[in-house]
């Protein structure tokens, strides 16, 4: 489960100014944006904890954060908030593992590019936008 959905969110993620990859302390695939403060862009997790699923966590405004749950709940949903505070306002995507046509490709990516425009630098954010 979730090659194709890693290779897709792969694929955005590092079309993105100065996003690299690799592994964190927990197994998951990072991507994270480089700079003198490096920040995590998002985190992919593939059946995490046994939840079945193929999900992409990233930072997001909690209005926006609740706009999504709210209006697919099914699709979006809260990362658990860790004790130090860590994903309280960040967004998770499940990722469709069955059928890539469920997975809208291009929301993921627009959810990414606002997510790196949250953490992101000012240079960096400028880059991007170009």
């Amino acid at each position: 489960m979730g090659k194709q959905e890693l290779d897709l969110l792969r694929k955005i993620a590092l079309a993105l100014p100065q996003v690299n990859e690799r592994r964190g302390a927990g197994g998951a695939t990072c991507f994270f944006i480089r700079g003198k403060h490096r920040q995590t862009l998002c985190y992919y997790h593939d059946d995490r904890r046994g939840d079945g699923r193929a999900s992409v966590w990233c930072p997001a405004d909690s209005d926006f954060q609740e706009m999504l749950v709210f209006t697919n709940p099914t699709k979006f949903f809260k990362p658990a908030t860790s004790s130090s505070g860590a994903f309280k306002n960040w967004i998770g995507i499940v990722l469709d593992a069955t059928d890539k046509d469920q997975t809208d490709w291009s929301e993921v990516a627009d959810i990414l590019k606002r997510a790196f425009r949250k953490a992101a630098p000012k240079n960096l954010v400028c880059a991007l936008d170009g």
